[in-house]
C-alpha cells in the first residue's frame, strides 16, 4: 500500500525485489479505513476509545493522514505505475472471489429415535402417543386433521430432527422441574400442542398453518421456548453437553451506537471532562437516533458553539448507527450435525464454557441454519416459585395446567386495572386498557395481550375494537370470507394471522401472505409492507370488494408495519397473564414473596410490590437476623393466613455466603449482637450491613445503637473473649469492658430511619417518604393521588409523587407517560411534546415530581395532563427536619437490657459513632 508516509517508494521497489527472490507475487492493497477522507476525525475518535485514550495524548496511535480512504482505480494505477504486476495480481485475486453462500451446507442434528425407525418415523409415533395423553376422551377430529397434515409437510420437508430437538430441550426441562413453555410461529403447530412444546390448543384457538410452515418457503420454522430465567443455564448447559461446544453456539446481536453511547465515547475521546460528558448524555433519553439538539445544550449550560463542543455533537451524529461491538444475543441457539466453525466463525464467549457466533443472529437465515430461541422469562421463575410457596405452605399443589380457569374473581380484579406485577398487563398502558376492555374470559386476555402494541395502535384499531365491544358500534363484515376472519376481534385485525389471511382473501398465495408478514417490521427495522399495497388493493377488487373496501383493510395491515403480535404469541403469554393474576387474586402473599424472590423483573421496583401486597391484606414483616432467610419467606398466621417475612436478599452489599453463615449458626436464635457476632464469624463490615439496613429489632436494637455496639467488636474474636464467652455464657461482655460507662445516643427520627430503609433496602415499612412531607404539601394544594377520583373531569389540579415510570412509546407521537406514587397511590400523568420540550430536565432529572395540570377521567381510568411539571426532589432532604432533634428522647445503650431477657451490652470507650 501507498499511504503518503514519505518513503513509499523505496519501500515497494524494496518488496518487490524480495517478492522476486521468494517467489511470491506483490499485491496492491489500500488498507483502507473510512470510505472518504472527511471520515478521518471520525476514525480518530473511534481509535481514542478502542485506546482508552484521547486526541490530546493518542500520539503515535493516530494515522499521519487521511490516505485511508477507498481511492479510484484510475488512483490506484498511478500510485503503482512502477509496478503494474501488483494491481493485475488483485485484479486476479478479486476474480477468484466468486464464493455465495448457498455454497454452504447446513444439516440438521441426527436426533436419537427407537431402533429401526427414522426421524420422521419417531416423530409421527411420538406425536400420536402424546396426542392420546392431551385427549384422554379421544383426539377431536379437527385436531386430528391437523395433525395428519401437519405431519405430511414435515416429512416433505425433512423438518422431523428439528422438532424432536425441541422436543427433547422441553423433555429435559420438565424432567428437572423447570417451568418452561413454547412460542413463536411454532405455536401455530398442533404437533407442537400435543409433545407439550406449546400451550396453544388448536381446538380452541384459530391457527394459520401457513404462519408455521410453508413447503414454498424452503427455511426451518422458527420456535422459541422461554424456560425460567434462573434456570436457563441449566438448559444452555445441557445443549453444550449434548452437541459439544463445537457443534453448539449461541447467535451475537450486534450493538449499535445511539445518541447517548455515541456522546459518551466521542466526548471522553476528545478530552471533555467527565462531568461535562455525564451532563450531555443526560440530555438524551430512549433510543436518541437524531443526536443532541443545540437547545439542550443550552439548557444545561453550555455554548454548542464552543469549538470542542461543536466537534463532539457533529462527530456524535456521524456515528449514530455504527457497529459499537459485539454482543452475546438473549438466547438464540444454533445447533449443527457437523462443526459449526466449517459453516460460520465462533469463538468463546465472556462466560465460560459458552460458544457464541461471531454472526448476527438476523443474517444466520441466509443459511437457513437450525435455529432454536432458548430465551429467559422471570415470570417463569416467579411463577414457579409461587406454586412452591402454595403448596409448602397452603399444601395445594399447582402447574401451568391444573390452575382454575375462568375464575370470575380474577377477571374482577382485572378489570378494576389491579394488575401490579401480573405478566404483560402491569405497563401503564396495559393498567388503562384493562378497565376499558373488561377482559372477562381467556381470549379477552390473549387480546389484551396483542391490542396494547405499536401495530394495532398505529393502523387505528384499538378504539374501533373498543367501541364495538362496548356495543357503541356495530361490527361491518363485507363478506362472510371477511367474517371468517376478522369475526373473533369484531372486524378489527389484530393479529398478524388476520393480516396473512386477509391477503388470501385478495389472491395471495400462503407463501406469499408469509411474505407479506414478514414486511411487516420488527422494532429496530423498516418495514416494506407498502410494496405489497398495489398487488392487495387490486387482488380484492378483482374480487369483487370496493377500492374503498380494500384501502380501508390494507391501512389497517400497513399498521403492522410498527410491529403487529402474532396470535400464537398472545396466547402463550395470555396463559401467563391468568396463572399470574390468579396467584395474586388467591394467594397475595405467596405471590409478592414469589416477585421479590425473582428480581429483577417487571415495571415495579420491591417497594411498590411491597406496598401493593400490603394494599391486598399482607402483613409484611422486615428483614431480621433471627428469623429472616436469604430469600422472603412466607410465616403463619391465625386463620390459616401467612405474613410476609422479607430476607437478607433485599440488603444491598449483603452478600448470600454471609445470609447462609448467618441461618447456619442460628440455631434456636441469637440473644445478643455479641453472640451472633461470636456464632455466625462475619466481619465487622458485614454486622454493619446488617445494622444499616436495622435488622437486629429482635434483639431490641435500632440500627444507631447496633452500629454503635459493633464498634467494639475485631475482624474475629479474641482469644480472651473467646475464653469469657465459654466461661460466662455467650451473653456475657468482654471482661474489659464490663466496667464501661454508659452512653446515651440521640434517637433517629422517622424521616430518618426511612432515608436509611430506602438507601440500603430500597423500600421501608415504617412510612412512605411522602407521607412525612404531606402536611407541608396540604398546605401548598398538592392533591393526594387517591383523591383524584373524587374530582371532576377537567379540574385543575396538582399532584406530587415519586417518579416510578416514565415512557416515550414509539406509537405515541412524543408523548411521555409518567406514573408517580406517593403514600395513597398511583397518579398516571401524560405530558405532551410542546410541555416536555420546556420542561424536559425537570421531567427527566426528577426523583420527586410536581405535576399541575387538568384531570381527565374517562371511566375508572383518570390521567392527569401536565402543563407545568416541578423538581420537588430537593424535598426529600426535608425528611430529616420533621422532628426537632432537641425533642427526641436519647437512646440508652450503655447497658441495655433486651425485654424478656436477661443479656445487656457493654459499649466501648472512646469510640466515635459512625
Amino acid at each position: 500500500h501507498h499511504l503518503y508516509r514519505g518513503g513509499d517508494g523505496v519501500r515497494i521497489d524494496r518488496l518487490a525485489k524480495l517478492a522476486k527472490i521468494a517467489g511470491l507475487p506483490l499485491a496492491a492493497t489500500n488498507d483502507v479505513l473510512y470510505h472518504q477522507p472527511e471520515r478521518r476525525p471520525l476514525q480518530d475518535v473511534l481509535t481514542c476509545a478502542r485506546k482508552h485514550c484521547t486526541i490530546h495524548d493518542a500520539g503515535r496511535r493516530l494515522q499521519p493522514n487521511a490516505e485511508r480512504h477507498l481511492k479510484a482505480p484510475e488512483e490506484m494505477a498511478r500510485l503503482f505505475r512502477g509496478h503494474p504486476e501488483a494491481i493485475e495480481r488483485t485484479l486476479e485475486i478479486a476474480g477468484r472471489c466468486t464464493f455465495s453462500l448457498d455454497e454452504l451446507r447446513y444439516e440438521y442434528p441426527a436426533e436419537p429415535v427407537p431402533e429401526g425407525l427414522n426421524p420422521q418415523e419417531g416423530l409421527v409415533r411420538l406425536t400420536w402417543e402424546h396426542a392420546a395423553g392431551r385427549y384422554t376422551g379421544g383426539v377431536p377430529e379437527k385436531v386430528r386433521e391437523l395433525l395428519e397434515r401437519e405431519l405430511a409437510l414435515i416429512a416433505e420437508l425433512g423438518y422431523a430432527p428439528y422438532f424432536l430437538t425441541v422436543y427433547d430441550l422441553v423433555r429435559f426441562a420438565k424432567s428437572r422441574g423447570i417451568l418452561c413453555q413454547g412460542r413463536g410461529s411454532a405455536a401455530n403447530s398442533a404437533v407442537c400442542y400435543v409433545l407439550g412444546i406449546t400451550a396453544v390448543d388448536p381446538e380452541k384457538i384459530d391457527l394459520l398453518f401457513e404462519r408455521f410452515v410453508s413447503a414454498e418457503r424452503d427455511e426451518p420454522p422458527d420456535i422459541d421456548v422461554d424456560f425460567e430465567h434462573e434456570r436457563r443455564e441449566e438448559v444452555i448447559q445441557y445443549i453444550y453437553g449434548k452437541y459439544g461446544r463445537e457443534r453448539a453456539g449461541i447467535a451475537a446481536t450486534v450493538i449499535r451506537y445511539r445518541s447517548k453511547s455515541a456522546i459518551r465515547d466521542v466526548g471522553k475521546a476528545l478530552g471533555l471532562s467527565l462531568d461535562t460528558v455525564d451532563a450531555l448524555s443526560r440530555t438524551t433519553w430512549g433510543g436518541g437516533g437524531e443526536g443532541i439538539d443545540e437547545k439542550l445544550i443550552r439548557e444545561v449550560g453550555f455554548d454548542p458553539e464552543d469549538h470542542t463542543l461543536k466537534l463532539a455533537l457533529r462527530l456524535s451524529r456521524e456515528l449514530i448507527g455504527f457497529p459499537r461491538h459485539l454482543s452475546q444475543h438473549v438466547g438464540g441457539f444454533v445447533i449443527s450435525r457437523e462443526r459449526l466453525d466449517e459453516l460460520v466463525p465462533i469463538e468463546n464467549a465472556a462466560m465460560e464454557e459458552r460458544t457464541v457466533i461471531e454472526w448476527d443472529k438476523d443474517d444466520l437465515d441466509a443459511l437457513g441454519l437450525l435455529k432454536i430461541d432458548v430465551l429467559a422469562l422471570g415470570m417463569l421463575t416467579c411463577i414457579h416459585k409461587a406454586f412452591e410457596l402454595v403448596e409448602h405452605h397452603y399444601g395445594r399443589g399447582l402447574d401451568l395446567a391444573t390452575v382454575p380457569a375462568d375464575d370470575p374473581a380474577v377477571y374482577d380484579m382485572l378489570c378494576e386495572g389491579d394488575s401490579i406485577g401480573v405478566f404483560q398487563v402491569e405497563s401503564r398502558a396495559q393498567m388503562s386498557m384493562l378497565p376499558r376492555l373488561k377482559p372477562r374470559t381467556f381470549y379477552d386476555l390473549v387480546i389484551e395481550v396483542a391490542i396494547v402494541r405499536p401495530g394495532p395502535i398505529q393502523g387505528d384499531m384499538v378504539h374501533p375494537y373498543l367501541r364495538r365491544r362496548e356495543g357503541k358500534e356495530e361490527a361491518h363484515y363485507p363478506s362472510e370470507e371477511i367474517r371468517e376472519v376478522l369475526g373473533r376481534t369484531l372486524g378489527v385485525p389484530l393479529f398478524q394471522e388476520q393480516a396473512m389471511r386477509l391477503a388470501m382473501t385478495a389472491g395471495f398465495s400462503p407463501a406469499e401472505a408469509d411474505q407479506l408478514r414478514r414486511s411487516m417490521a420488527t422494532f429496530r427495522m423498516n418495514g416494506s409492507v407498502y410494496q405489497f399495497a398495489d398487488r392487495f388493493v387490486s387482488g380484492m377488487i378483482e374480487r369483487g370488494y370496493s377500492r374503498e373496501c380494500a384501502e380501508f383493510y390494507f391501512k389497517r395491515i400497513e399498521g403492522f408495519g410498527g410491529y403487529g403480535f402474532p396470535e400464537s404469541h398472545s396466547a402463550s403469554f395470555a396463559l401467563l397473564v391468568y396463572v399470574s393474576a390468579w396467584l395474586k387474586c388467591h394467594y397475595p402473599a405467596a405471590f409478592a414473596c414469589a416477585l421479590l424472590n425473582s428480581q429483577p423483573m417487571g415495571f415495579y421496583a420491591p417497594a411498590q410490590i411491597v406496598r401493593d401486597a400490603q394494599e391486598h391484606g399482607v402483613e409484611v414483616r422486615p428483614v431480621d437476623a433471627n428469623h429472616s432467610e436469604w430469600d422472603c419467606t412466607l410465616e403463619p398466621l391465625p386463620g390459616g393466613r401467612r405474613a410476609l417475612r422479607l430476607g437478607f436478599r433485599r440488603i444491598k452489599g449483603f452478600g448470600e455466603n454471609n445470609a447462609l453463615r448467618l441461618v447456619a449458626a442460628r440455631g434456636e436464635g441469637y440473644p445478643t449482637l455479641h453472640a451472633l457476632w461470636l456464632r455466625s464469624g462475619l466481619s465487622c463490615s458485614a454486622l454493619e450491613t446488617l445494622a444499616n439496613a436495622d435488622t437486629f429489632g429482635s434483639l431490641g436494637l435500632d440500627r444507631r445503637a447496633a452500629l454503635w455496639q459493633i464498634q467494639r467488636l475485631g475482624d474475629k474474636p479474641l482469644p480472651l473473649f473467646s475464653e469469657a464467652s465459654t466461661k460466662f455464657g455467650q451473653n456475657a461482655p468482654p471482661p474489659d469492658l464490663v466496667n464501661e460507662p454508659e452512653v446515651f445516643l440521640p434517637e433517629m427520627s422517622l424521616g430518618e430511619h426511612v432515608i436509611e430503609d430506602y438507601r440500603h433496602l430500597t423500600l421501608s415499612l415504617r412510612a412512605h417518604p411522602l407521607a412525612l412531607l404531606r402536611e407541608r404539601f396540604t398546605k401548598e394544594g398538592i392533591t393526594p393521588n387517591a383523591k383524584l377520583a373524587e374530582l371532576a373531569n377537567d379540574s385543575r389540579v396538582m399532584v406530587a409523587g415519586l417518579v416510578l415510570v416514565l415512557q416515550q412509546p414509539g406509537t405515541a407521537k412524543g408523548v411521555i407517560f409518567a406514573t408517580l406514587e406517593d403514600e395513597t397511590g398511583h397518579a398516571n400523568i401524560i405530558v405532551w411534546p410542546n410541555v416536555f420540550a420546556r420542561y424536559r430536565r425537570i421531567i427527566l432529572g426528577s426523583r420527586l415530581l410536581g405535576i399541575s395540570g387538568r384531570l381527565q377521567r374517562e371511566g375508572q381510568v383518570i390521567h392527569v395532563v401536565a402543563d407545568h411539571p416541578t423538581d420537588l426532589s430537593a424535598r426529600l432532604q426535608l425528611l430529616t427536619e420533621q422532628e426537632d432533634p432537641s425533642k427526641r428522647a436519647p437512646a440508652h445503650v450503655g447497658h441495655v437490657k433486651h425485654p424478656g431477657r436477661d443479656s445487656w451490652h457493654a459499649m466501648p470507650k472512646g469510640r466515635e459513632f459512625r
